[in-house]
């Protein structure tokens, strides 16, 4: 039977394979914190049941807020999940079985908060490339206050532990029934860290130009394949943006880009998750490509954009005009959790009001 999305927004509602996965649709439910696991780091009940409305809500792959991989320096706010453990691969099973009940995919979004970090229950001090402070303050929406901390410049044998602690919970993450990985190397935590010029003033192997800044991203993604095989799903996100600095660029331009997604498109990854504040705008003033679409040309993956698509019209655009080949929606999706399902039944949309993630992101019992 032909829906009136089948006939409006064929591209959105195409099936599409991400390596070995095939997904049911185009829709993806963007990582987002939302600080409502225990206080020793467990999925709870109450996001097996926020994860299962997105499921039931048409969404073909959900991507899970940012999970901290180990118990050294990784952990960014305090009620964050964690996979690196047995007993938090347990607790994330229950979710991801949850999901399959209701014939989705589920990837685990795997975060090192680095310099950022504003709630760590293993360490009293933070990492980062540098001694450099971050900008802007900690995020009152995440449970913190005041200004960040000094991070201690991080040795190689710690740069050998975030790397080792991603691969580690990538195998946790299979373990515990996750049909993919994302590896958070955007929004200002630690791999982006590496990544950006004015917080990265090392001056080894992993600091200087821009292809040796973007070498721990690159050995974090083959260590995290090579952890979990060929048949299991690997992903990055990238983003110039910072939760501490929204207004960031690559000072390259075009060409950092072309040097950042060959790189990562040569690692052994499946996709390439880019997040704009407008996926479908050129990143570097007024002309060019979007930042999704260099992803593509130079990356040669699979690409899902992110970044105020919340018109279905936008959004199959972007996968029409053969800018990305996914979209991610945020906002949207906390507005309309059966986001594709009132799209494919041409049924008025709600607005994003910001009053779910006040006073705080953890999830509320009107999302349940």
């Amino acid at each position: 039977m032909t829906t009136t999305a089948d006939k409006q927004y064929p591209e959105l509602f195409k099936s599409i394979r991400i390596g070995n996965l095939e997904l049911s649709n185009r829709v993806v439910l963007s990582p987002m914190t939302r600080t409502s696991a225990t206080e020793d780091g467990l999925a709870t009940d109450r996001m097996i049941k926020y994860y299962s409305k997105f499921a039931k809500g048409g969404f073909g792959l959900l991507i899970t807020e940012g999970i901290y991989p180990d118990e050294l320096y990784s952990q960014g706010y305090f009620g964050q999940p964690g996979l690196a453990n047995d007993k938090q691969v347990l607790a994330w099973s229950k979710v991801t079985a949850a999901v399959h009940e209701n014939r989705a995919r589920i990837f685990a979004q795997l975060m090192h908060a680095g310099a950022i970090s504003q709630g760590n229950r293993y360490k009293d001090v933070s990492i980062g490339p540098s001694a450099v402070m971050p900008k802007e303050a900690k995020l009152e929406m995440y449970g913190g206050s005041g200004t960040f901390s000094v991070p201690r410049e991080a040795t190689k044998e710690e740069i050998q532990q975030v790397i080792q602690g991603f691969a580690d919970a990538a195998r946790r993450a299979r373990q515990a029934g996750f049909d993919g990985v994302e590896i958070h190397g955007a929004n200002g935590y630690i791999l982006d860290q590496f990544l950006t010029d004015y917080v990265n003033q090392r001056t080894d192997e992993y600091g200087g130009s821009t292809a040796k800044r973007a070498r721990l991203l690159v050995e974090v993604s083959q260590a995290v394949r090579q952890a979990v095989g060929q048949d299991f799903v690997v992903g990055i996100r990238i983003s110039q943006a910072k939760v501490n600095d929204f207004t960031h660029k690559w000072a390259e331009g075009e060409k950092d880009g072309e040097i950042i997604f060959k790189s990562l498109g040569e690692a052994g990854l499946d996709y390439i998750h880019t997040t704009e504040y407008n996926a479908n705008q050129p990143p570097f003033g007024e002309e060019g490509p979007a930042l999704a679409e260099l992803a593509k040309k130079y990356g040669k993956v699979t690409v899902i954009a992110n970044g105020n698509l919340d018109d279905p019209t936008d959004a199959e655009n972007m996968i029409a005009n053969k800018q990305a080949d996914l979209i991610a929606l945020g906002k949207a999706a906390l507005a309309n959790q059966n986001w594709p399902i009132r799209i494919a039944q041409n049924e008025t949309l709600d607005t994003f009001d910001g009053t779910v993630l006040q006073p705080t992101a953890v999830v509320k019992d009107s999302e349940l």
